[in-house]
């Protein structure tokens, strides 16, 4: 068991850095007070392959494991969480698309995703199927060689600013909705078709650079080949993306967990209080020392996790949900522990805690609440032999 890095993946993660640091880092403040979608930045992360991390070399795509593509989001996460979330986002909407989609729409809509000159949404969650993702009403109705779509996805990262809506929907006959997971079919919509209409964008605690809007379909008309995979295979297609959209939202937070850890070391040894530095105290000795076993251990089991996907191994999802429920609530206390090293400074926009405290809040609720991850694990644990696989 190898836990260095190679040379190609030591030159990831310094390009991702250089640019989170030059690019993001700069820029991050101002895009979360101004709820700024920063397009231009997202169109450059694009000319270095970061649009398209996993997406497969045959559509243009960098081909990378999700191994390789988490220790590079972990660094752009450093620069901006929200941004990075949502180059995560695109990934994995884009990823499907090549995947799953015909050889007509890989050409037609990969293109302009992988360079980043067109956007991608990922539209699940629906008013009343959040986590329960199978009980979703949207429908696509099946019209001749066309879908028609009605219903209505909320909390959709990058709607009203982004070119295609990935759309997860129940097929519908001449005898209604199809029931259940498998009556669920995955479609690729361009943003821009008639009947489509995006709500407000929504004031939200964080993630404030990427714009959030409910989505209504009324009577929205796709063409037959947008759909992704065969009929019935939606829901599949969708579970197949989550345990990678765990792994990226685990990495992020990781990422956002070691900027603040990285602050919170250098101010302690700046700050002055009872005649030197605050970091001779063994109270923030002990407190640094807990935040970096901590957020090791969360980095390492999202490791874990990211090359089980990699291998194909037979209980991936389960060490996926895992890696995001542990490595989002360790990287949410780094961040609120940092929050108090800093004391009243912390809590002010000047520095960036009180943002990163914000940004990685979502992380536990988005792709699964940890409520819905630990349903996921106990229900593996809970079968006959289990504890003998999984550890």
């Amino acid at each position: 068991m190898d836990f260095e890095l190679n040379d190609d993946q030591v030159a990831y993660i310094e390009t991702a850095r250089q640019f989170a640091a030059k690019a993001m880092a700069p820029k991050a403040a101002e895009w979360d007070a101004g709820a700024i979608f920063p397009k231009d930045v997202l169109r450059e992360a694009g000319e270095l392959g970061f649009m398209a991390l996993y997406t497969p070399e045959d559509v243009g795509g960098m081909g990378l494991s999700r191994l390789d593509s988490s220790l590079i989001f972990e660094e752009l996460a450093g620069g901006c969480t929200s941004t990075a979330a949502y180059m995560t986002i695109h990934n994995m909407a884009l990823w499907m698309i090549a995947s799953f989609g015909t050889e007509a729409i890989r050409e037609q809509f990969c293109p302009k995703l992988i360079s980043g000159e067109t956007l991608a949404s990922y539209c699940l969650t629906e008013p009343g199927a959040g986590s329960d993702a199978a009980s979703l009403r949207t429908t696509a109705r099946i019209d001749g060689d066309e879908y028609v779509l009605n219903g209505q996805k909320m909390f959709i990262s990058g709607a009203g600013d982004t070119d295609v809506l990935v759309v997860m929907a129940r097929v519908a006959d001449g005898d209604g909705p199809r029931p259940g997971a498998k009556g669920i079919s995955s479609f690729v919509v361009p943003a821009d078709t008639a009947g489509i209409s995006f709500g407000r964008k929504e004031e939200k605690m964080g993630w404030n650079s990427q714009p959030t809007r409910a989505i209504t379909f009324e009577d929205a008309r796709i063409p037959a080949g947008n759909r992704l995979g065969a009929e019935g295979e939606g829901f599949k297609i969708a579970m197949k993306g989550l345990d990678g959209g765990r792994i990226n939202i685990a990495t992020t937070a990781v990422g956002t967990a070691q900027a603040a850890l990285d602050t919170s070391a250098r101010y302690v040894q700046e700050r002055q209080q009872f005649g030197g530095p605050i970091s001779q105290f063994q109270s923030v000795q002990f407190k640094l020392a807990d935040m970096a076993t901590e957020l090791v251990a969360a980095r390492q089991m999202v490791r874990m996790a990211a090359s089980r996907l990699d291998a194909g191994h037979p209980e991936a999802t389960v060490y996926c949900a895992m890696a995001k429920r542990f490595a989002t609530d360790v990287a949410f206390e780094v961040c609120n522990e940092a929050v108090q090293l800093h004391g009243g400074y912390g809590y002010i926009r000047e520095y960036p805690l009180e943002r990163h405290l914000r940004d990685v809040r979502v992380h536990q609720i988005l792709e699964g609440t940890n409520e819905i991850m630990r349903v996921i694990i106990s229900r593996r644990v809970l079968m006959e032999g289990a504890t003998e696989v999984i550890r």
